[in-house]
């Protein structure tokens, strides 16, 4: 590995991180507003051995998740706990891949929250691997979408929007380093056994430092259906480009239709008009078969519609997400925008058509990864 030695990572699982100690001594800090770690973290550096055995020597029957350079297995370790084992594919020699999976190692070690998924530790042995705590109910996505399991119910969908919502709030807000995930989506949001959502997958997330006001990336790398117009045009990035695709999200629990349909039309687009013609209940999915909230449903499809908005300046931050999802009265007022502030913006759906389909039933990275270096 070339960008961190082997010995590096196992101190880091395996001493105390003072640094975060001192966080949680020193409570919030006042003047960026970052709250500490509600426990300490205990990561560990696991042996190969042990993660051998949990998985039963990584047998095929207990993969969970495929994708394009990792593969997911479940396990059981000694103690009964059961574990998620993320591992490199041994056949990956794409450098870029080995950087992303690294990243994800020194993102999570600064999270900690019941709505963004656990990291347990890592092993560096025999490859790399990464041990989270295991979803037993799988992706969002899979729930969703898979027709053999039952339609997820609507009391579920909005548990769902509203555990999410606070997860990425943190990660934008209370998190100690500012975070910007760059690829949310229901296949990166695991559910646990009662069906608490955990934003996963940080493989292309980015720090973003307080005095800075977005990152320009290039190249640009996400989802299709998913990319906000800033970012897909000229790779601007900040909390906004996360709040994009999070309407999007939305709109597929609202809807349970995927992000890009079989003929290429984005979901974003498709539903745009209908949300402003204020008849939401067109787009709510029929196997619900009229049963949900309509407050909750009125909330989440507003929340979608600022969401999914082309100027990102009109779009609300995280906390207001949340404000509208979860407020039984909505001030539709105070969203009111210039009609012309979004027409500017309209050239971005010319898009659409480039947009492709995807396999949404890989838990934590699914081969729907972009790489675009000739837009920008």
């Amino acid at each position: 590995m070339k960008y961190i030695r082997t010995g590096s990572l196992k101190r880091l699982f395996s001493i105390k991180r003072q640094s975060f100690d001192a966080d949680n001594q020193q409570g919030c800090d006042n003047q960026q507003g970052r709250q500490s770690f509600t426990h300490k973290p205990s990561w560990k550096c696991f042996s190969y051995e042990e993660i051998f055995v949990a998985t039963n020597g990584f047998s095929p029957e207990y993969i969970v998740g495929r994708g394009g350079y990792a593969e997911v297995y479940r396990g059981v370790l000694k103690d009964g706990q059961a574990i998620a084992v993320k591992m490199l594919s041994r056949a990956t020699n794409d450098e870029r891949k080995e950087k992303e999976f690294l990243t994800e190692i020194g993102t999570l070690g600064h999270v900690c929250h019941p709505n963004v998924t656990a990291l347990l530790g890592c092993c560096v042995d025999n490859g790399l691997h990464l041990i989270f705590q295991f979803s037993s109910k799988g992706t969002v996505a899979s729930l969703l979408h898979d027709e053999k399991l039952p339609v997820m119910g609507w009391a579920i969908r909005y548990k769902v929007a509203v555990g999410a919502a606070k997860g990425l709030h943190y990660l934008h807000k209370t998190c100690p380093r500012r975070i910007i995930h760059r690829d949310i989506k229901s296949s990166n949001i695991l559910l646990t056994a009662d069906f608490e959502p955990q934003i996963s997958d940080f493989g292309l997330a980015k720090w973003l430092p307080s005095q800075w006001t977005h990152h320009s990336i290039v190249p640009i790398e996400g989802t299709f259906g998913h990319l906000a117009p800033e970012y897909f045009m000229h790779g601007v990035v900040d909390e906004k480009t996360d709040v994009f695709a999070f309407g999007v999200f939305l709109l597929e629990l609202i809807t349970g239709k995927k992000p890009v349909d079989g003929s290429y039309q984005s979901l974003h687009s498709w539903a745009k008009p209908i949300l402003k013609s204020g008849d939401i209940e067109k787009i709510v999915d029929p196997r619900l078969k009229g049963v949900y909230e309509i407050s909750q449903l009125e909330g989440i499809a507003f929340a979608a519609s600022l969401c999914i908005r082309a100027s990102h300046i009109w779009r609300p931050t995280m906390s207001e997400v949340l404000e509208v999802i979860c407020e039984r009265e909505i001030d539709r007022k105070r969203w009111k925008m210039p009609e012309e502030e979004e027409e500017e913006k309209e050239e971005f759906w010319i898009f659409d058509d480039l947009e492709q389909d995807y396999d949404s039933s890989f838990p934590t990275s699914p081969q729907d990864s972009i790489l675009i270096s000739s837009l920008v």
